[in-house]
């Protein structure tokens, strides 16, 4: 999960980020349409300074071909972005909840009610806490039933803590699996791309979809599905090679040793090395498996069988 949230950090993509703008450039004019996430804090999407959502007049050519995508949310009042802006402001996640509860309830037709539910989600996440970062996306869901940021954090969760021992294990992989898949649509339809700089939307467009066929390859991969995995897993490490997932490495590793593809799964098993450390969980497997395959492919005594989970 914390991959996630760094990658969204280091890519300045942020519910913040996404309507902070929108009474940055006067203090008793409406909001303007504001920059998509990760857009500079002193840009408006309408990039001039009384242009607002519905105003096209003034557009010029290059603004109205802005790539498809839909049109960033903003505050309809002051008070209701300064209240925003304080909520988003808390830094416990706890207490950012609070604040976006009684946000949602004071201003009950807020565009901004799923980027602060979407701000808490990030806090919860970087907090590594699993059960609130999802309680908190399908909380978005219900503002925003097609955020992909949002459907991927509650299929992210059901992937991962999903058991065998769940009476409702097919419910919860099934919906893990729609979700992410659901994700992979609307990254192009329902991420704000007006005035955004091509190259960080494609990345940050990258990452999601990365993600989403990382969870999509665990669904896989857990259910011994080791050709399914193996494609997921590879296009996961395609779609944002700037900053590879090392469990995603990993477990392609394995998937492609349970076919016997013992050369290639020592390719991986070594990258996986390289990505994490020794002494940690990810980082003793993927050691482990570089051992095993490393006998394997030079003709010693393999070790045991790398473990499925």
């Amino acid at each position: 999960m914390k991959r996630a949230a760094i990658i969204i950090a280091m890519l300045g993509i942020s519910a913040w980020g996404l309507a902070q703008s929108a009474f940055g450039q006067s203090s008793d004019k409406p909001a303007a349409q504001n920059a998509p996430a990760g857009q500079g804090s002193g840009q408006t999407a309408g990039q001039g300074s009384g242009q607002t959502a519905g105003q096209g007049a003034g557009q010029t050519a290059g603004q109205a071909a802005a790539p498809a995508g839909k049109r960033p949310p903003q505050a309809k009042t002051q008070d209701e972005f300064a209240a925003y802006k304080a909520a988003t402001a808390l830094t416990d996640p706890a207490a950012q909840e609070k604040a976006a509860g009684e946000f949602a309830t004071k201003f009950p037709d807020s565009e901004l009610r799923a980027l602060l539910y979407k701000s808490v989600m990030h806090a919860y996440q970087q907090a590594n806490s699993a059960d609130k970062m999802m309680e908190t996306a399908q909380k978005v869901l219900t503002f925003d039933a097609d955020d992909p940021e949002a459907l991927l954090g509650v299929a992210q969760v059901l992937a991962e803590r999903t058991r065998d021992t769940d009476l409702d294990k097919d419910q919860r992989l099934a919906e893990a699996r729609k979700n992410a898949q659901r994700a992979l649509i609307t990254v192009d339809t329902d991420v704000p791309s007006g005035g955004y700089p091509a190259e960080q939307l494609n990345a940050y467009k990258g990452f999601l979809r990365s993600e989403a066929y990382a969870i999509l390859g665990t669904i896989d991969f857990n259910a011994k599905a080791y050709p399914d995995a193996e494609g997921n897993l590879r296009k996961s490490i395609d779609a944002f090679p700037q900053q590879v997932d090392p469990i995603a490495v990993f477990r392609l590793s394995v998937a492609l040793d349970m076919q016997s593809k013992y050369p290639e799964a020592l390719k991986y098993a070594n990258q996986a090395v390289d990505l994490t450390k020794e002494g940690t969980p990810a980082g003793d497997a993927a050691r482990k498996e570089r051992d095993r395959l490393t006998q394997l492919t030079g003709g010693g005594t393999p070790a045991p069988a790398p473990p499925k989970n």
